[in-house]
């Protein structure tokens, strides 16, 4: 156990912290995988600029590396133009 005042509260920060990455992630892997699903064009378009969003939000905060970002998001552009 901590021993300090200041470990106790970065604990307590750390947990809250890492709560609230694991939703954002969960969140934006989930709209990832509804994405790969769609079969109309329209539809990933209309979807494709609040995922790309996601996506950077994650890289900036390093939930996810940047480079793991950018093949991402030209794996989704791939995904678009292929339908």
């Amino acid at each position: 156990m901590a021993n300090h005042k200041s470990a106790l509260k970065r604990i307590r920060s750390n947990e809250t912290k890492r709560l609230t990455n694991r939703y954002k992630h969960r969140t934006t892997r989930s709209a990832i995988k509804k994405f790969r699903e769609m079969e109309s064009k329209e539809e990933a378009q209309a979807a494709f600029p609040d995922i790309m969003s996601m996506i950077d939000k994650l890289a900036k905060k390093n939930i996810i590396h940047a480079n793991k970002a950018a093949n991402l998001k030209s794996n989704l552009t791939k995904h678009i133009a292929s339908l």
